[in-house]
C-alpha cells in the first residue's frame, strides 16, 4: 500500500521527443515539449505537454509559480483546460471548480459588491463534497482573502491570470497544492463567427484520428433565444440561463446544469440517459443544501428532451424555466408539459454535447 502511494507522487519518467509536428492541408504545425507531466492519466502512463511554436498559447505557456506532489498530471492539465472553456465566456470575476474535467460548481459576480473570496465560496459550495481535492480555476487576479479561503480546504491546483504576492505567500502554506499563472484567456474563440480555431484532434484506437472544429456558441445573449412558452423567462431567469447554457457545454454528456443567481446549484454529468442526468443535478442539489434555492432556479440541457420526464422532475423541485436545444419529436408535448407547470421554456437551435 505504501508503495502504491508513493506512486502518486512521483513523476514517470518519459522519452517524449522534444519537438512533434503534422501538417493540416498545406499549413504545418510545429509543436515544443513545454514540460514533462508527473504522469498521464494513471501513475503507469508517461505523458508530456506540448505547446505550438506559432501564437500565443494560453495553457502551453503556463506558469508553475509553486510545485507541490511531483508535479501537474495529465488531469491536473485538462481540468484547467476545461475550465477555461467556461470562463472565457465571462468579462466578469468568475470561478471554475473541477473534478476529472467536469465542474462541479460555478459561480460569476454578481455586481460590484461580491468580493472574489465570495465569488469562490458559492462556486465550490455548490458541491463541497465533489470540491474536496479539485482544481480552481479564476479568470481574475486572486487576492490575499480569496487565497486564505482556497488554502482552508483540500485543493490539489490553484490558476489564475494573476496573483497579489500575498496570496501566493498564503496558498504556498500549502505542502502540495500547485500554483499556476496563465495568460491570454481573452484570445480564445468563444462564438461562432470567430475563427474555428485550435481543431480538435481525437485519435482512435488504432491510430487513425478524427478532426474537427472547436464547439462554439450562436447564443450571445437572451436576444438568440427562441422562447416556445406562453410565459416569457424573467429578466433573472433570463441572465441564469444564459449563464448555465455556456456551463452545461463544457459538461460531459448528457449534461444538466441547474443553477440560481449566477452560480450552479447542481450538475448532472456522463449519462447514458437524459432524465438520470436531470435527477441526479437536482438531488444532488436538494441534498448538499440547496432545496430551497432549487424553488425558482434554472436548468439548462445539452440536449433536447425526449420525453416529458424531465419537465415532471423539474416541476416536482420547483424549476420555473430551462433552457435546450429542441428538435425532439415530441417536442409539443414537452412544451405542453411546461405550459401546464408554469415552466418558461426557451429554445437555442443548437445542440452542445461534450463526449471528452
Amino acid at each position: 500500500m505504501e508503495e502504491m502511494r508513493k506512486r502518486y507522487r512521483t513523476p514517470t519518467e518519459e522519452g517524449f521527443p522534444d519537438r512533434l509536428s503534422m501538417h493540416i492541408g498545406g499549413e504545418e504545425m510545429i509543436y515544443e515539449k513545454a514540460m514533462s507531466l508527473r504522469y498521464g492519466e494513471n501513475p503507469h502512463q508517461p505523458a508530456a505537454l506540448y505547446r505550438p511554436l506559432r501564437g500565443h498559447p494560453v495553457i502551453g505557456n503556463l506558469k508553475l509559480i509553486k510545485g507541490g506532489k511531483g508535479g501537474l498530471s495529465q488531469t491536473n492539465i485538462e481540468d484547467v483546460n476545461n475550465a477555461l472553456n467556461i470562463l472565457k465566456y465571462f468579462e466578469e470575476p468568475a470561478c471554475a471548480v473541477m473534478k476529472h474535467l467536469n465542474p462541479s460548481g460555478v459561480a460569476a459576480s454578481r455586481g460590484g459588491f461580491e468580493s472574489l473570496r465570495d465569488i469562490y465560496i458559492r462556486a465550490r459550495d455548490c458541491d463541497s463534497v465533489a470540491a474536496y481535492g479539485s482544481v480552481v480555476v479564476f479568470n481574475s487576479t486572486l487576492d490575499e482573502g480569496t487565497g486564505e479561503e482556497v488554502a482552508s480546504t483540500f485543493v490539489e491546483v490553484v490558476a489564475a491570470p494573476s496573483f497579489e504576492e500575498e496570496a501566493i505567500g498564503v496558498l504556498s502554506s500549502r505542502r502540495d497544492l500547485r500554483i499556476i499563472q496563465f495568460q491570454n484567456l481573452a484570445t480564445l474563440s468563444r462564438f461562432i463567427g470567430d475563427p474555428p480555431q485550435p481543431y480538435n484532434i481525437s485519435i482512435l484506437v488504432d491510430g487513425s484520428i478524427i478532426v474537427s472544429a472547436p464547439l462554439l456558441t450562436r447564443i450571445r445573449g437572451p436576444g438568440d433565444l427562441r422562447i416556445v412558452t406562453r410565459r416569457n423567462p424573467t429578466e433573472r431567469e433570463l441572465d441564469d440561463l444564459i449563464f448555465s447554457w455556456y456551463i452545461c457545454m463544457n459538461v460531459r454528456s448528457n449534461g444538466i446544469v441547474v443553477s440560481r443567481d449566477r452560480a450552479t446549484l447542481g450538475i448532472g454529468a456522463g449519462q447514458q440517459d437524459r432524465v438520470t442526468a436531470v435527477r441526479l443535478a437536482l438531488e444532488k442539489a436538494a441534498e448538499r443544501g440547496h432545496r430551497e434555492e432549487l424553488k425558482g432556479a434554472v436548468l439548462a440541457s445539452d440536449g433536447f428532451f425526449p420525453f416529458s420526464d424531465s419537465v415532471e422532475l423539474m416541476a416536482k423541485y420547483g424549476i420555473t424555466a430551462c433552457i435546450q436545444p429542441g428538435g425532439s419529436i415530441r417536442d409539443e408535448e414537452v412544451i405542453k408539459a411546461c405550459e401546464e407547470h408554469g415552466i418558461a421554456m426557451a429554445f437555442t437551435d443548437e445542440r452542445c454535447f461534450r463526449h471528452f
